[in-house]
């Protein structure tokens, strides 16, 4: 009995082992791979503009500053509604934050809270106009970046221009290594763009020296869009 638990043992390693052997010449060794990267850049106008407005309010009871600050907002909110329109001035409610002040000796001696709203869209003179139109609140910070629509179209032509290159490059290092071409084994395909450019302080200052009404003066910069194409070609 033990002669033949001792034959199947045996047997069920040479089973294993041809198994083994079976599977790594089913998957040779990877010879003659090249890992590469190419990407295409294309330089566009920023066309969309972010202007987000905040205040802040101060006192005692939690219950008043939050009211305070909800006044604030409320104000606000209603002037730009009176000419919101999708896609050219979005309006939305940014950050609103209530905690307390503590004293030297770590206990609580008051409240303090702030809150943001943000106008966002493609019509800067709207967009402007309406900010300074806002009285209970002020200019925190101005961003500039690209619209859905934009950068869809900007990506599509950088992309164009990374896969050209990144085959251009796959084929002159095949003839470089002696091999006739290349086929190609896997890629990956990324976007980046610079985003938003802020500039909180300066337009900051200008809008205090704004005259009441008056609109917020923007002027937009470029950024450049850039795809990245990577991957592995096998040489052939």
């Amino acid at each position: 009995m033990k002669n033949a638990t001792k034959i199947i043992a045996v047997y069920a390693l040479l089973t294993g082992a041809s198994s083994l052997f079976a599977q790594q010449n089913m998957y040779p060794p990877v010879q003659n791979v090249v890992q590469l990267s190419a990407s295409g850049s294309v330089e566009v106008q920023q066309d969309l503009l972010s202007i987000s407005m905040n205040t802040t309010r101060d006192g005692s009871d939690a219950g008043a500053v939050q009211s305070q600050l909800k006044s604030a907002i409320d104000a606000a909110l209603v002037e730009a509604k009176k000419v919101a329109q999708p896609g050219q001035l979005d309006v939305r409610t940014g950050n609103f934050s209530l905690y307390p002040r503590y004293g030297r000796d770590g206990k609580p001696i008051g409240w303090q809270g702030s809150a943001e709203l943000v106008l966002e869209g493609r019509d800067f003179a709207r967009i402007s106009s309406t900010a300074g139109k806002i009285q209970t609140l002020t200019i925190g910070s101005v961003g500039f970046g690209l619209s859905r629509e934009q950068r869809t179209k900007v990506e599509g032509d950088a992309q164009g221009t990374a896969i050209e290159r990144f085959k251009a490059r796959a084929t002159e290092i095949a003839r470089g290594f002696g091999f006739a071409g290349y086929t190609l084994r896997e890629v990956n395909i990324s976007a980046n763009d610079q985003g938003f450019t802020p500039r909180p302080r300066m337009m900051a200052a200008e809008a205090k020296a704004a005259s009441v009404d008056a609109a917020l003066p923007v002027e937009a910069g470029k950024t450049s869009v850039v795809v990245t194409v990577s991957g592995s070609v096998q040489l052939k």
